[in-house]
């Protein structure tokens, strides 16, 4: 249980980060690079979902648990809008640490959800797949933290 709230604090992290990181950009390349960027999560998102399922070899009745569980932890369709620059620019040190405070509660609010759904469903996996599920959470959570540490 830890292990899959510790996966979805890194994950939100690096999201976090990642805006952060990009609101230092020029508009046109931050933007840009930031949309190929949240392409690129999608399509790796999909595809470990995909592999997950492969591996957890679902029985008839977990289909309904798989589909609300896949359904929450979706990535949003658009990468999540970039502070305007140049009114972050004009802000007050304490000004930029509320905005990023109201950042950080969106994000708090999204990772609340992808732990709810993720305990429901982990709930439905019989033991054995409870083992396949937290090694490939694991192994998940070792790929968010380079990522992690490649922004800095």
């Amino acid at each position: 249980m830890k292990l899959i709230r510790n996966t979805l604090i890194a994950a939100s992290l690096l999201a976090g980060l990642s805006t952060l990181s990009f609101a230092q950009m020029g508009p046109a390349a931050g933007g840009e690079h930031m949309a190929k960027m949240h392409e690129h999560m999608s399509q790796r998102h999909a595809q470990h979902l995909t592999d997950l399922k492969t591996q957890l070899k679902l029985q008839n009745e977990q289909e309904a648990a798989w589909a609300t569980f896949t359904q929450a932890v979706q990535i949003p369709a658009q990468a999540p809008a970039r502070p305007d620059r140049a009114a972050f620019d004009k802000m007050s040190t304490p000004e930029r640490l509320d905005e990023m405070q109201a950042h950080r509660a969106k994000m708090d609010v999204q990772m609340q959800k992808h732990a709810e759904a993720t305990k429901l469903f982990y709930g439905v996996l019989n033991t054995e797949q409870k083992k396949v599920f937290d090694s490939e959470s694991l192994r998940f959570m070792h790929g968010m933290r380079k990522a992690s540490h490649r922004q800095h």
